[in-house]
């Protein structure tokens, strides 16, 4: 529910037409800067009401700590502008800017959107050590952090793609 929220605030900027260009560029600002702030309020829900709002493979990546199979997700080879926000509430995560070709399998990332989005654990499962990457709002598990990127922040977040919806620009 909270993903359309945000979804119909944003889109209901665009379909706006600005009286001058300036007013646009601080509206626009503004309703960025506003939707940013109420994407880290927490969200909590029981699991089995996720599990009434997720479909089965949402639910089973984004609360089991899933994941894709490799080269399946449908934005892997996403090349459009716009913002990746988690599947589960909404949660504005990356920018299109912030994707890069890893050819590793899953949409790859160098940075997250300022503003504490992510979090961060520990996960020593199957027998290896990595660092999981978890919606700050929700929870959900979004997939892992590595330190192999090849731009210069050297960081590559390895998503699932089921774990996120994308918004397009309108520009």
């Amino acid at each position: 529910m909270y993903k359309y929220i945000l979804i119909i605030l944003i889109a209901s900027h665009f379909a706006c037409k600005p009286v001058d260009q300036k007013k646009e560029t601080n509206a626009e600002a503004a309703m960025v800067q506003t939707a940013l702030a109420d994407a880290t309020k927490k969200i909590e829900h029981t699991e089995a009401e996720w599990k009434a709002m997720l479909t089965p493979q949402e639910y089973q990546v984004l609360r089991e700590k899933g994941t894709d199979a490799r080269y399946t997700g449908e934005f892997i080879y996403t090349k459009d502008k716009g913002m990746y926000t988690c599947a589960a509430c909404g949660n504005p995560l990356f920018s299109s800017d912030m994707k890069f070709e890893s050819e590793c399998g899953w949409p790859s990332f160098d940075k997250e959107l300022a503003g504490d989005h992510i979090k961060t654990q520990v996960d020593t499962t199957y027998g290896t050590v990595r660092t999981e990457i978890l919606c700050v709002r929700c929870g959900s598990h979004l997939g892992h952090l590595f330190d192999d990127g090849p731009t210069l922040t050297g960081k590559r977040y390895c998503v699932n793609s089921t774990s996120l919806d994308f918004i397009k620009d309108k520009k």
